[in-house]
């Protein structure tokens, strides 16, 4: 099953923008717990603060036990949260909502601290009620020792209430988020895919054959690198086509010189007015040599055929070039004389050997000499040369 770059955009932009929003979403309402949490954390401590330095400084003298007996509650009447008072032992001495039996002995984190001299916090639940509660510890000290502990216990529903309606707000807020993030993710991958499918319109076009079509360049991005990758390509098939049908023209002409004169011949031949043998053998040599013509440049065809497929093969070895050069020179020397050409041959003695394929060498130099002679006119200079540089290249 196919699946447009489209849809794979646009999937792996909303599962990076649901993660994200995921992620805020998890550390903001934390971050509003603790905030909240830590607010009433720091009114119930300074709350039971005042209250034990309001012990210490008038109630020290008296006993806990005389303290809960005469019900003096002056210490710790502002607050609102529930109260307890325990001894050494964590037992529960008093409880200002007799939630707790009395001398039942609670041993949570924040009173342990408390006995240790330290303000203890607990977060937890508790058998009266049903939400969670927090409750702080701290210890009631008379002249440098620790009598016992005053605990202060709040309810957290107001708090948790305060805190799932925040909550909902920004499960809200990130649910629009999402979904707005939704639309712009799709209109971001419409930015890209729209140019990819006009690139792509245009290169089936182009495929077809369509080569006078171009690819609009809208941005200078790896899009627009890209229309201009296939405008220069199809440049180049143009020129390409140009080059084949002039190459073709330019063949075809060449094969019908040839072929133009053996059917000529041909026919001079089959007539029967035809009586004189020095006229018939120089038509037999024409139409030989004209023969030889074409199947030379049947073979060059081939040889070009080859080496642009690439299934040109070379046979390197080590030969002398001063022996080529001087092969080839005597092939043209009577071509030369033919036509009145001065034909010099110069090269260097030292000319190194070289690793080369020596038949298209020689064929090289034939196809540079021939045309050489072919365009120098009659009384002209044709010189081969070959020389050796500082590098070792010979030219």
């Amino acid at each position: 099953m196919k699946t447009s770059i489209k849809k794979r955009l646009v999937g792996n932009f909303m599962l990076v923008i649901i993660m994200s929003v995921l992620i805020l979403e998890v550390f903001l309402i934390n971050a509003v717990k603790k905030y909240y949490y830590k607010s009433v954390e720091e009114i119930l401590s300074n709350q039971i603060i005042l209250s034990t330095d309001f012990y210490s400084r008038y109630f020290s003298s008296n006993r806990l036990e005389d303290i809960i007996i005469d019900d003096i509650d002056v210490f710790w009447r502002q607050t609102k949260a529930q109260v307890q008072i325990l001894d050494l032992k964590g037992r529960v001495l008093m409880d200002s909502i007799g939630a707790s039996n009395s001398f039942s002995t609670v041993n949570t984190s924040d009173v342990i601290n408390a006995l240790d001299g330290n303000r203890g916090t607990w977060i937890g639940n508790v058998e009266y009620d049903t939400s969670a509660v927090m409750a702080v510890s701290y210890p009631l000290v008379v002249e440098g020792k620790t009598i016992g502990v005053l605990r202060f216990i709040s309810s957290l529903r107001n708090t948790n209430r305060i805190i799932r309606n925040i909550a909902k707000v920004l499960l809200i807020v990130g649910l629009m988020v999402i979904i707005i993030s939704g639309v712009l993710s799709i209109f971001l991958a419409n930015t890209i895919i729209q140019p990819l499918r006009e690139v792509t319109t245009v290169a089936e076009k182009m495929a077809a054959g369509q080569l006078k079509i171009r690819s609009r360049k809208r941005f200078d991005d790896e899009l627009g690198k890209l229309s201009d990758t296939l405008n220069y390509m199809a440049e180049e098939l143009i020129k390409k086509e140009e080059l084949k049908t002039d190459f073709i023209s330019s063949v075809s002409h060449e094969l019908r010189t040839p072929l133009t004169s053996i059917k000529g011949w041909a026919i001079t031949l089959k007539s029967d007015k035809l009586k004189d043998e020095q006229l018939l053998k120089d038509g037999l040599d024409i139409i030989e040599k004209e023969s030889d013509r074409l199947s030379n440049m049947v073979e060059e065809l081939l040889d070009f055929s080859r080496f642009v497929s690439g299934r040109i093969t070379l046979e390197k070895e080590e030969i002398d070039i001063k022996d080529s050069i001087e092969q080839i020179g005597k092939q043209f020397q009577f071509r030369a004389e033919e036509k009145n050409i001065q034909y010099d041959i110069y090269y260097d003695s030292n000319l190194p050997h070289i690793t080369a394929d020596e038949n298209r060498i020689k064929q090289v130099l034939i196809n540079l000499l021939d045309n050489a002679f072919k365009f120098t006119p009659n009384g002209g200079k044709v010189t081969l040369l070959a020389k050796k540089n500082g590098k070792n290249n010979i030219y």
